[in-house]
């Protein structure tokens, strides 16, 4: 709860996040060129799906972020909500367009995948259905941001919504296990461990601490921008009210 507090104050929150940016920004690029190259160039090709299962690389950890980033907007949202932490509805905020960039990719990659696997773009199966919801809440929690000229009241509505909407990442995690889906069910996050060779375990999981990094400090960025920009339009109240 301490260290909760410590990143409260928005200019100690700047202070360090400023000193952790450029390392994130160095690692992402690393760790994505290289994952890319595992992927790409040394994994060997599927013995069924041939050359187009390397879109995996790029769909699987865009699916994992997604998850990860709405489950961490949740959280942050019901900090914001319950302790009335001054930087964790702007992380949400910040974070909310990148897991919607990732979710978008997710489903644009699937369809890629899906269209010579299945023979179609698109199946109204649970795991597609409930990943689009997803997409969806991730749109409808940034305009509640914009729908509201206070930003307390905006951050309050959004944050209801990211908590409402945490029900779905379950769903979407369990939904190959609970109903009949033509998507494949988890190959890596298993109770008995991956059912993956190691030769495509690492590009994926590589690429997946790239996209983290990468996620990090995109937030950092963001956060910042959004407290600078706080504290603009708190001046600006203050000269309105003189």
């Amino acid at each position: 709860m301490q260290t909760l507090h410590k990143f409260a104050n928005p200019a100690r929150f700047v202070r360090m996040s400023s000193a952790l940016l450029p390392w994130m920004a160095g690692l992402s690029a690393v760790l994505i060129v290289v994952g890319l190259y595992l992927g790409f160039f040394v994994a060997p090709a599927d013995y069924q799906q041939g050359e187009s299962m390397r879109i995996m690389f790029v769909h699987v950890p865009s699916a994992w972020m997604s998850m990860f980033i709405y489950s961490g907007m949740a959280i942050a949202s019901a900090t914001g909500l319950i302790w009335k932490h001054p930087v964790a509805d702007l992380m949400a905020k910040a974070s909310a367009p990148v897991g919607a960039g990732f979710t978008f990719a997710t489903l644009a990659s699937g369809s890629l995948w899906g269209q010579p696997m299945w023979g179609t773009w698109w199946v109204w199966d649970a795991r597609l259905t409930s990943y689009l919801i997803l997409f969806f809440l991730y749109i409808g929690y940034m305009a509640l941001w914009e729908a509201f000229d206070d930003p307390q009241r905006a951050g309050k509505a959004a944050a209801i919504l990211a908590l409402v909407g945490a029900v779905n990442v379950p769903i979407i995690k369990f939904s190959v296990d609970w109903w009949n889906t033509l998507h494949q069910p988890a190959s890596v996050m298993k109770m008995d461990g991956p059912a993956i060779h190691a030769s495509m375990l690492v590009p994926l999981l590589t690429m997946a601490l790239g996209f983290t990094a990468f996620y990090i400090a995109v937030v950092i960025v963001r956060t910042q921008r959004e407290i600078m920009a706080r504290k603009v339009r708190t001046l600006r109240m203050a000269q309105v009210n003189q």
